[in-house]
């Protein structure tokens, strides 16, 4: 993925709201299912860990998009961006 590229999927989160919360219990195989199933209808999806989370937020979005196959967009703060694109039917176009 290009910085331009990149630029762009970080511009377009900007506007979306977290759908998933990491908490105390970090990471389970539940979690990481429901996220992957996540993709099949969002490419763009905002990811935040709460505060009673123990684990490092970059640490928990390598982990993630490691076991979804997407990829990793941006960490800021307690905030992760991950992109998977949809192979049938993208809605999101990357510029080049």
């Amino acid at each position: 993925m290009t910085s331009k590229q990149r630029s762009y999927l970080m511009s377009l989160a900007m506007n979306i709201d977290p759908i998933f919360q990491v908490g105390k219990s970090s990471i389970t195989p539940e979690y990481t299912e429901a996220i992957r199933e996540a993709f099949n209808k969002k490419e763009l999806i905002k990811i935040s860990v709460l505060k009673n989370c123990m684990d490092d937020p970059r640490e928990i979005a390598g982990i993630l998009a490691e076991r979804t196959g997407s990829t990793l967009v941006q960490v800021i703060g307690k905030k992760i961006v991950l992109y998977k694109p949809n192979d049938d039917n993208p809605k999101i176009l990357l510029p080049r």
